[in-house]
């Protein structure tokens, strides 16, 4: 390793120290094997580029950053063109991707006017519409609105593991429908996954005053979380933080 640096200017010496503390101190946190730590140590440039974009970032990832980026830094721009597209042809595709684009940004009655005008014609059961709308219906709490929509889908594969579905299983329990609110959550209820449905699951539970077990499901999933792979754990890392925080509070 030192025979190595002894080439290296010395920016990219230090360049290197920290990356390798960096990628060390995520393995660590993140439990990841032993072997990473010595590839990362012995072989410090390639072990930490190659934990880098195998652990810390995937290919898929990146993509998503990049469109995530295009979408922060210019999202005025990407809106005009779904709105040109629109006026240039007014299809069921484009009326959704502009309804989508509005809802990123959070123009969401207009996200609701388009959504409900592209019901029409062989889409007027469209799952995914039925979908974004009880997102979008959630965020305006029109709660009466959405369950009708949730229970024509609410036995569709994509519903079952949708965001759209922790939705409706919180507006049963905010109009005051406990016992259904109780039965869609439970379908949710699996071990080391539906992070984000268990988290709204104990919080309902607090709300019905069944504190000791909401703290048992908040300590199920943060006793879990070292069982995950990489990936999981990145994408459910905020409802497990959140899971510990309620547990905290007390």
């Amino acid at each position: 390793m030192f025979q190595l640096f002894r080439f290296l200017p010395s920016y990219l010496y230090v360049i290197s120290i920290v990356l390798q503390i960096i990628c060390v101190i995520h393995c660590i946190r993140h439990n990841n094997t032993q072997r990473w730590i010595f590839f990362i140590i012995f072989v410090p440039l390639i072990g930490c580029i190659a934990y880098f974009f195998t652990e810390i970032i995937n290919t898929r990832d990146l993509g998503n950053v990049q469109s995530g980026l295009g979408t922060i830094l210019n999202p005025t721009g990407r809106i005009r063109r779904l709105e040109n597209n629109l006026k240039f042809s007014d299809t069921f595709n484009n009326r959704v991707m502009l309804a989508d684009g509005y809802l990123g940004v959070g123009r969401v009655d207009e996200a609701i006017d388009l959504y409900t005008s592209s019901l029409t014609g062989a889409f007027t059961e469209n799952d995914y519409v039925f979908r974004q709308l009880i997102v979008a219906y959630f965020i305006k709490q029109r709660y009466k609105d959405l369950i009708p929509l949730a229970q024509k889908i609410q036995n569709h594969p994509e519903f079952m593991r949708s965001r759209a579905h922790i939705q409706y299983a919180c507006a049963l329990g905010y109009v005051g429908d406990s016992q259904g609110a109780e039965r869609e959550f439970r379908k949710m209820k699996a071990r080391y996954s539906y992070f984000e449905a268990r988290y709204e699951y104990g919080l309902f539970l607090l709300r019905e005053g069944r504190q000791d077990e909401a703290r048992q499901l908040f300590r199920d999933m943060t006793e879990e979380a070292p069982q995950l792979s990489a990936r999981e754990r990145r994408s459910n890392r905020a409802w497990i933080l959140k899971a510990k925080e309620e547990l905290n509070r007390a």
